[in-house]
Order: structure tokens, then C-alpha cells, then sequence
């Protein structure tokens, strides 16, 4: 719980970093940890634009803007870094295998 027990860590700039990503149908958001301590979180809501997107693209859209948003938050920490991006969306399994995307 956030009011019982100090829940951010202090970052240590010699650790390795973990960024963890997940998309709603209503945001975005992520967290920065080291050695499985949370060190900062970030988070938003969808643009009134990226709800608009079919189901299928709006799924994948979202796993896009999330890893995005929070790459770009947390850009100082992690330039020139090695990095571990987990994501828990299944679409972005089948990225790669699509023979033709949209735009």
C-alpha cells in the first residue's frame, strides 16, 4: 500500500533496468524497477484520437503508446543502457509475422 510503507526505490545507476508496459482500452502507462523494486511509474490516458482506432489496431496501438511513453519519460535513465522491456499484450507476438500492416 502507497500510505504504509515507503513503495519507490532510490535509483541506482548501476543496476540494470526492467521497464514493465501495459495499454487499457482507456490508457497507458508503465514502470521503471531495479532488482524488482519499483523506482517510478508513469501513466495516461488514450488521446481522444487513439480511442477512435478499429479494436485490432486500437490493441496494438496501445501497447505502442505505452512502451513510447514511458521510453520517453524515462529517457535519462535508460540512454545508452542495456534494458529489459516486458510487455504483456499478445498482439505484438504476431508483429513480426504480418505479411502487410496499415498505417
Amino acid at each position: 500500500m502507497l500510505t504504509r510503507a515507503p513503495v519507490l526505490k532510490v535509483v541506482d545507476p548501476l543496476k540494470k533496468y526492467t521497464v514493465y508496459t501495459d495499454a487499457s482500452l482507456e490508457g497507458v502507462g508503465g514502470v521503471l524497477s531495479q532488482e524488482g523494486h519499483m523506482v517510478c511509474y508513469e501513466s495516461r490516458k488514450l488521446k481522444e484520437h487513439e480511442c477512435n482506432y478499429v479494436v485490432h489496431d486500437l490493441e496494438l496501438e496501445a501497447v505502442v503508446a505505452a512502451v513510447v511513453h514511458t521510453l520517453k519519460m524515462w529517457w535519462n535513465y535508460l540512454l545508452g543502457k542495456k534494458f529489459l522491456l516486458l510487455t504483456d499484450n499478445t498482439c505484438v507476438k504476431n508483429l513480426f509475422m504480418q505479411s502487410s500492416l496499415n498505417a
